[in-house]
């Protein structure tokens, strides 16, 4: 089992690029599955997740070649409807295909999704949308099996909660329904609309009327794509807090700072010094940090995917900090682990209270998700000593040669067996 060695104190300097949006490819990958036509994509990150998604697209029949800087795929001969537990159970992206399959063939078995163990992540506002296009669907031995006994119809679906796999399934699903499909209250995160851009690329016809609300008009045929994932946010988001807690001083190249103006204003907030360019934002770390309450919401809210990362830097700040967390119900499974570290942090119910002013202690470590780990990471760089992070394939899963773009800073930072 790999674990991560690091040593604290160090301040960060230089650049760091950051990678293609894994919360972009995964449902892109996804909808690649309705077309036959060639499909090409770039800037796509080198985790795990992809590679998970990659083979569950060939399970069901799709060719694919990796080559060094791109994807292509032919799904000319793409034909099954299958999507095993196997390789579904290790990232909720996996019900992605859902859509896909039953657009494309009427018909889909797909196994519940995994992934982090930070909530129950329930799958019914999919499925209930989805039979209103006109499927039927049960679930039974951890499979949802669904059938669309006429074809997709279109249809206006309101959902009842903003919920950002909901509206991915849909929008790709109703690019096949007869008719026009309206979807309100949909997530607006921008991987959402990068998924949007790819399938308007395919041929499908989507619009969006006003602020949560598309028009998708459904096709019969589609075309060959080039497209290049955007920018990962969250990853993004993770060098700049690791800037800011390590009094560093980095350039983070390769972004749209446009779609990282709530982190910003928080980092600045909190006393961090950023100055923003075209497609790079400089971020300079202070060593006082000031206290702040904040609450994850959808976009363009702070993200729940940074929660536990900017958690970190509030356990530094100079009084009492509060983190309200509105996304997930079992999201600060790193909270003991950072106690442990010497941080004050104490919980009641979706609602943490930092108190500041921690000096954190190297430790021996244990990952619990995906971003609980890359917190983890950040407070040991902050601590003095030598800390090791064991778990680390939750890293893997959404991080690409994260101990590479730390060393390349000014991090002591390696893999040990």
């Amino acid at each position: 089992m790999q674990k991560l060695e690091v040593f604290g104190a160090n301040k960060l300097k230089g650049k760091i690029k950051i990678s293609g949006s894994k919360n972009a490819s995964l449902p892109i990958l996804a909808a690649s599955l309705l077309s036959n036509k060639k499909i090409k994509l770039k800037n796509l990150p080198k985790v795990k997740d992809i590679e998970t998604m990659i083979f569950l697209l060939q399970s069901l029949g799709s060719r694919i070649l990796i080559k060094k800087n791109h994807l292509i795929i032919d799904n000319s001969r793409q034909f099954k409807k299958f999507a095993s537990y196997n390789l579904v159970k290790t990232m909720r992206a996996g019900i992605l295909v859902l859509g896909p399959l039953l657009a494309k063939f009427g018909s889909a078995k797909v196994s519940l999704p995994g992934g982090c163990a930070i909530g129950t992540r329930p799958i019914d506002i999919h499925l209930k949308a989805l039979s209103k296009l006109g499927v039927k669907y049960s679930i039974s031995n951890g499979y949802v099996n669904a059938i669309a006994p006429n074809g997709l119809k279109g249809n206006k679906i309101n959902f009842p909660k903003i919920s950002v796999g909901a509206t991915e399934n849909l929008l790709i699903a109703a690019c096949f329904a007869k008719g026009t499909t309206i979807l309100s209250n949909c997530a607006i995160e921008p991987e959402i609309k990068d998924l949007t851009i790819f399938l308007n690329k395919m041929g499908c016809k989507i619009k969006w009327l006003s602020k949560r609300k598309v028009k998708i008009i459904g096709v019969d045929n589609l075309k060959n794509t080039d497209h290049s994932v955007m920018f990962d946010r969250i990853e993004a988001g993770t060098y700049l807090i690791a800037g800011a807690i390590t009094e560093g001083n980095l350039n983070i190249l390769n972004v749209n700072p446009k779609l990282l103006k709530t982190e910003i204003d928080i980092l600045k907030k909190v006393g961090a010094k950023i100055r923003i360019f075209q497609n790079e934002i400089k971020i300079i770390g202070n060593k006082k940090i000031n206290n702040i309450n904040l609450k994850t919401a959808p976009w363009p809210g702070f993200p729940t995917d940074l929660q536990a990362q900017i958690m970190v830097l509030l356990c530094k700040a100079n009084k009492k900090s509060k983190i309200k967390e509105e996304i997930f119900e079992n999201r600060f499974m790193h909270v003991g682990e950072l106690n442990r570290m010497g941080a004050k942090i104490s919980i009641n119910g979706n609602e943490a209270t930092i108190e500041g002013n921690a000096n954190f202690k190297a430790a021996e470590l244990m990952a619990t998700d995906l971003r609980a780990s890359v917190s983890l990471i950040l407070a040991a760089l902050n601590s003095k000593g030598k800390s090791i992070i064991n778990r680390i394939y939750h890293l893997d899963r959404g991080y690409e040669n994260i101990e590479k773009k730390l060393k390349k800073v000014g991090a002591k930072i390696k893999r040990i067996n």
